[in-house]
């Protein structure tokens, strides 16, 4: 066996979504493969003076001795791949993700290997279909070399790579439309929250009556988005004048001033359907987030009603997550009010003291940056909440007064804002007073139906007062249309205080350890975990438990077990006692 080593341009390459391609038509799929391959890949790599080491169904691994020559190639196969994809439907698309690495491999019997190549297929996987993500290395032998534009996304942590790796996104081809020229306009400026548009849904079935139910799906959901109080949602006359033209995401975005947009396609076979949607940040192109439903046409009405919905409460959560991500990747100095809000939610996620004092930061600086930014004073209203409440490092009066002006000063300046009038049912609750927390939550879900926070509040306020069964639908349900956002481990905490409170002791303890194993720096969850297991008799488990709620907060004894915190009834508090004496809580 010969081993040669050598340092190479590594371009690695798969299909995006091939197993959902193949899943639909199989013989299709690979057929159209072996044409893409035999008229666009290999002549590419030809012509660039690169060898094709190896396919892997539906990846490649292609080695060149120029870094230019691997970027001409894959931007090449991009711009041939997007001028092909568009007469095709977004769900049919075959769309490649690539990634470049110049570095040192070893070449046995043909084939490589080593760090130049592991990079090179990271970097594959973080770049979006028909998209090229590159190493440091790569732009700067490249630079000035090509006629391409390169985007940093800063330093990356891959899988199995010992050291973060600085990536970069490349801008080049462009996805044709086929469409006559235009005057050339002005792009929109971007409305300062997350703006987005609602595509008409392509009717992509022989039945020409599905087109109203395809268009019935696409202003179901906008009226549902026009409801949520942090996006800017496109009207439907506007969106509608793109039916039955092909579409550069794109152009799309620039000529609506829309961040995001929403696709989609529906499909009649027999009495089935198949709806698929895919959310994409227009400016990049890159999906944010896709999905399909199928379903039965039993009745026509309560299908498109089911699909909007769906396809609303999956949408709100994605952006939200984008944003944030977006917000991380900019310089701290150029942060403006919205960018250093979600920073704020971000950090706020994170469920520790460290990145609690964070949150408090970044939202105290978009009120400085804007004070009549309402999501600030919401955002510092939840930061001081976990100041006092789950770190101590707040007087808890101090705290209480604090969040209640907060939140009444986002109210003010927005009373239309259903998360603002979430915070203030939160607060009035957590100052004992449910009645007025209920009337806040119940109004926030009339102005948005899906708001997860709106649900959450509703739970908490549920919860302390004496419902908790109908507290843990609430909580259930606000999980359930946010699963990954920033206030999750309360709400789980609060799910397993509401099982508590139900005398659902084994529920709670199980909820309290999912709690502590996703979040184990959070502190509240140690302490219903003893109790319950107090009142299950599981003695050891329970003295342990204990040992570790005294170990992760101390401090939160006296507020919270020697006195009772204004929102936990006097009953409530005697029942979470008594399972806390049952782990062997012995009062001093």
């Amino acid at each position: 066996m010969t081993t040669i080593r050598r340092l190479a341009a590594i371009l690695a390459a798969d299909v995006a979504g091939y197993s959902r391609l193949i899943g639909a038509d199989e013989a299709g799929t690979l057929g159209r493969l072996r044409t893409i391959r035999a008229e666009v890949i290999d002549p590419a790599i030809t012509s660039h003076h690169g060898r094709l080491v190896k396919t892997t169904g539906d990846g490649l691994l292609v080695e060149f001795s120029s870094v230019v020559d691997a970027l001409h190639a894959a931007n090449e196969i991009q711009a041939g791949m997007a001028e092909r994809n568009v007469p095709v439907p977004q769900d049919e698309r075959i769309e490649f993700r690539m990634g470049l690495n110049v570095g040192d491999v070893v070449v046995e019997d043909g084939d490589i290997f080593g760090d130049g190549v592991n990079v090179a297929a990271r970097l594959e996987g973080l770049a979006t279909p028909g998209g090229i993500c590159v190493s440091a290395r790569v732009q700067e032998d490249a630079a000035g070399k090509v006629d391409l534009a390169f985007e940093d996304m800063g330093e990356q942590q891959l899988k199995n790579i010992a050291r973060p790796v600085r990536v970069y996104r490349v801008r080049g081809h462009a996805v044709p439309t086929h469409e006559p020229p235009q005057a050339l306009t002005q792009p929109l400026p971007l409305p300062d929250k997350p703006s987005i548009a609602v595509l008409p849904f392509s009717n992509m079935s022989s039945d020409p009556e599905q087109e109203f139910f395809a268009d019935g799906i696409a202003e179901d959901v906008i009226t549902a988005l026009s409801r949520y109080p942090s996006l800017f949602v496109i009207a439907r006359n506007s969106s509608f004048t793109y039916k039955g033209r092909p579409v550069d995401v794109k152009t799309v975005g620039r000529e609506l001033g829309v961040r995001y947009l929403l696709e989609g396609s529906l499909r009649k076979s027999g009495n089935r359907i198949r709806v698929t949607a895919q959310l994409v940040e227009a400016e990049t192109g890159s999906q944010v987030w896709a999905e399909r439903y199928d379903r039965d046409l039993a009745d026509i009405f309560a299908v498109q009603d089911e699909i909007a919905e769906a396809v609303t409460i999956a949408i709100a959560p994605a952006i939200a997550d984008a944003e944030q991500q977006r917000a991380m990747r900019k310089p701290p100095g150029s942060l403006d009010a919205w960018t250093a809000y979600q920073r704020g939610l971000w950090h706020l996620g994170k469920a520790t003291r460290e990145h609690h004092a964070l949150a408090e930061k970044f939202f105290q600086q978009a009120i400085d940056l804007d004070p009549n930014f309402a999501g600030g004073y919401r955002g510092l209203a939840d930061a001081r909440g976990f100041a006092f409440a789950s770190h101590q490092t707040l007087n808890l009066a101090e705290g209480l007064k604090s969040r209640e002006m907060l939140a009444r000063r986002a109210v003010e300046l927005d009373s239309a804002d259903a998360e603002a009038r979430s915070a203030l049912a939160h607060v009035l609750a957590g100052l004992g007073d449910y009645q007025g927390g209920l009337v806040e939550a119940k109004r926030a879900l009339a102005m948005t139906p899906n708001l997860s926070i709106a649900h959450g509040a509703l739970g908490f306020v549920l919860t302390f007062s004496g419902q908790p069964m109908e507290g843990l639908a609430s909580l259930e349900t606000a999980i359930r249309l946010d699963p990954h956002g920033s206030q999750v481990a309360v709400k789980m905490n609060q799910v397993a205080i509401a099982q508590y409170y139900s005398g659902d002791y084994d529920a709670a303890v199980e909820t309290a350890r999912q709690v502590i194993r996703s979040y184990p720096d959070y502190p509240l969850a140690y302490r219903w975990l003893a109790a319950a297991l107090g009142q299950l008799g599981r003695t050891e488990e329970a003295r342990q438990a204990l040992e570790n709620a005294i170990a992760a907060a101390p401090a939160s004894l006296d507020i919270y077990v020697r006195n009772r915190v204004p929102w936990m009834r006097p009953e409530d508090h005697a029942h979470m006692l008594e399972g806390l004496r049952k782990a062997g809580w012995r009062e001093e």
